[in-house]
Parts: structure tokens; C-alpha cells; sequence
């Protein structure tokens, strides 16, 4: 366990066979660490000069012997949090020169994702109160087709939808196909904010076409494997979204 978290804060192998030694016996020669280790002493020495610079263990210089002692375990936690403060600084410095070069750009490309299904369900959850915050930006209103092949795969997501992300005053307007798992679907508690329009010969459509604001997102769940494609680029949402629109006012 104490060897993963090491290699996680970036120490190297031999680095750590030697500092454990070290640290185990407070106070120790090179030639008994080169026994415990089973490292070589010269490779030893150029260790123990690489942990001495990270600020870990030092040497000591009051006897003629040569010995390495561990420092207190607070030297580690001080030196990792230096690395994280010069990092931030670097993150900073470099955010800062990249913006510069961006500032002139006077276009934005459509970003497209694709999520396998294996992320799928992660995604959903993740991005939707994303969607919601774009709907809102919008006409807060959900449009598109829904294939019901979602619900029947994904109702706990719808369920935890509603419960927690979604926003007050958005509504629901969906076309779909018909099926009795919207049957059920309309009793329960937000069945009133879900509205939905049958649309003729649905069974040609194989996915859920949803216009979330500025996103556009395509799930297939009819199918295995599932997966979702989103386009997010004001444009194309406005003209997808108002496709649906019309079809929306055509149908009683």
C-alpha cells in the first residue's frame, strides 16, 4: 500500500526500497541499506543524493561514518505541497499566455462527443444539468423525438432527472412512438411536465433526437451497443429546434 501511494506522489522504485529503509531505521549506513535492498551501494549513494535534493531524508555529517536519517514525515508533506504550489503557478502563467492567443478568434467550432455505452449512463447523468442550463438560456423548452426504447433502458435516469436537476419552468415537448411504458411513465409525480405528441410511422426513427438549448444529442438504445452523439453549436440547435417546432404545431 505505502509503495503505491509513493509511486503516486512521483517517487521511482529504487527511491523507494531506499527511503522505506531509511525511514524504518531512523538513522542508517549506506552499506546496510545496499544489504536490506538488495541495491548495489553505488546505486545506493546516487539514491540517497536524489532523495536528499526532494527534502525527505539528509545526511549526517557529525561522524566520520557516513549514515542517511530520515526527516520528520512533515519535510514530505511541505516538499509535495511546494510541487503543487509551483505547478498552480505554472497552470496559471500558461492559462494566461494561451489566452492571449485566443482572444482574436472570431469563430466557434461545433464540438461534437461521442459517449460508448459502456459510459453512457455516466454521461446522462453527468451532462444533464448542463442540457438544462442551456434549455433555460433558450426557450426552456426540451425538444425533439424520443424513442421510448430510452425509458424502458434508462428510467431511473429520467427519475433522477426530475428529482434533482431539472429546473423550474422547464417543460418537456417531445414527439415519440407509442408504447406501455409511457403508460406508466404518466403516473408518476412530474408525468405533468412531460409532454408528448404520437408522430406517425415513429418506427422508422432508430433514435432519441433531443435539441437542449445549444446541444443537439442523439441516443441510440434500440440496439446494442448504445451510444450517444452531441453537437453543441448554437446554429444547428436553433435550426434543429425549430424543425421540431413546426412539426410539434402540425400534430393534434
Amino acid at each position: 500500500m505505502i509503495k503505491q501511494l509513493l509511486k503516486q506522489l512521483g517517487f521511482k522504485e529504487k527511491e523507494i526500497a531506499v527511503y522505506v529503509t531509511v525511514l524504518q531505521k531512523g538513522k542508517v549506513s549506506p552499506a546496510e541499506v545496499a544489504k536490506t535492498t538488495g541495491i548495489n551501494r553505488t546505486t545506493v549513494y546516487s539514491v540517497a543524493k536524489d532523495l536528499i535534493k526532494r527534502g525527505v531524508i539528509s545526511e549526517d555529517l557529525s561522524s566520520p561514518a557516513r549514515y542517511l536519517v530520515a526527516l520528520p514525515l512533515d519535510e514530505l508533506k511541505q516538499e509535495e505541497e511546494r510541487k503543487l504550489e509551483k505547478n498552480k503557478d505554472t497552470l496559471n502563467k500558461a492559462i494566461k499566455e494561451l489566452s492571449v492567443l485566443s482572444k482574436d478568434a472570431r469563430y466557434t467550432v461545433p464540438k461534437i462527443v461521442f459517449i460508448d455505452g459502456k459510459n453512457l449512463e455516466k454521461y446522462i447523468y453527468k451532462q444533464s444539468k448542463t442540457w438544462s442550463d442551456s434549455i433555460m438560456k433558450r426557450d426552456g423548452t426540451w425538444w425533439g423525438f424520443h424513442d421510448v426504447s430510452y425509458v424502458e433502458h434508462y428510467e431511473k435516469a429520467i427519475d433522477w432527472y426530475w428529482a434533482n436537476i431539472a429546473p423550474k419552468g422547464l417543460s418537456l415537448k417531445l414527439l415519440t412512438n407509442d408504447s406501455p411504458i409511457e403508460k406508466k411513465m404518466n403516473k408518476k409525480k412530474y408525468a405533468s411536465k412531460r409532454q408528448f405528441k404520437i408522430l406517425t410511422d415513429a418506427k422508422k426513427f432508430t433514435a432519441s433526437t433531443w435539441v437542449c438549448g445549444d446541444y443537439v444529442i442523439m441516443i441510440v438504445t434500440n440496439q446494442k451497443p448504445h451510444y450517444l452523439v452531441e453537437i453543441y453549436d448554437a446554429t444547428f440547435a436553433h435550426n434543429t429546434r425549430e424543425v421540431f417546432k413546426n412539426i410539434w404545431k402540425t400534430i393534434k
